[in-house]
């Protein structure tokens, strides 16, 4: 199976353990990516603050490329996967509108190419039943709670994933990777990731907020797909002892017992290497 494949600007710089476990673990699963050639910023998040219709423009000729290929588009990054659904949904449902973009662009829009998400696929594609049997190196112990952020589920008619208010994709992977994913309602709550610059102390609140009820939930780590919320979850936390926040991505290839992920743990701000150490599944 080909897809193509967008890293987008944060997997190719802040968010590198990200994009490093999503190739990986999609290359043990069978999947070959091809990484979408001369790709551009997709605008988040200055983009759509700037003017909508370069909002719409910028991840528009990302899927014209894709679309030249005729393989589905894996947008790894929340973010990036929101930006270019919004696009892809404004082609399909605004007559207008795709006209505009098809100018700007120079293509014409078929819609034949699904922007992906990693678990979509993997949900929907490979299924639990396949992954678990890839298990080699079972997570169990590991007390984690599955962090979608609000860009990933929302809105439920573009990004058409999931649930919006109680997803639950995220939580069946961790179980068949052997971890112990527990239930707690803020799954879908902001992190503050877009105030990290500007209202940094806002950002600190709302990451507070979700590291306190994730251990009344009796878990010792957060779980994401979202490289915004990811970085916030780890720069904003104010509380001594630090709880890390790790990509579904890496927990699969420490599952399937991926030699590659030595290069991933150590570019977290909080090292979550102690924490899967006293857990038995990282030697």
């Amino acid at each position: 199976m080909r897809l193509n494949y967008y890293p987008g600007c944060s997997a190719s710089a802040t968010a590198q353990e990200y994009d490093l476990s999503t190739r990986a673990v999609f290359a043990e699963l069978g999947y070959e990516l091809d990484e979408l050639e001369d790709w551009n910023c997709c605008g988040a998040s200055s983009g759509h603050v700037t003017d909508r219709m370069l909002a719409l423009a910028l991840p528009t000729r990302n899927l014209a490329q894709a679309q030249a290929t005729g393989n589905d588009l894996l947008t790894p990054c929340a973010a990036c996967y929101s930006r270019h659904k919004a696009a892809d949904h404004a082609l399909r449902t605004a007559d207008e509108k795709r006209v505009e973009l098809e100018e700007i662009v120079q293509f014409e829009y078929t819609g034949q190419v699904r922007v992906r998400p990693p678990l979509e696929v993997i949900a929907t594609e490979v299924g639990m039943d396949a992954v678990a049997a890839r298990v080699t190196n079972p997570l169990t112990g590991l007390k984690v709670v599955s962090y979608y952020g609000c860009l990933l589920v929302r809105p439920p008619e573009v990004v058409e994933f999931d649930s919006p208010d109680y997803p639950v994709v995220m939580d069946r992977l961790l179980v068949a990777l052997g971890a112990d994913a527990r239930p707690w309602g803020y799954a879908t709550d902001c992190c503050g990731g877009g105030l990290n610059l500007t209202r940094s102390q806002t950002a600190e609140r709302l990451v507070s907020r979700l590291i306190r009820f994730a251990r009344e939930a009796g878990a010792d780590a957060l779980v994401t797909a979202c490289p915004l919320c990811q970085m916030s979850l780890e720069m904003r936390q104010t509380d001594k002892e630090k709880m890390p926040t790790v990509y579904f991505t890496e927990l699969m290839g420490l599952a399937f017992g991926l030699q590659n992920s030595s290069k991933w743990w150590r570019k977290h701000l909080i090292d979550p290497r102690p924490w899967l150490k006293n857990n038995g599944v990282l030697a």
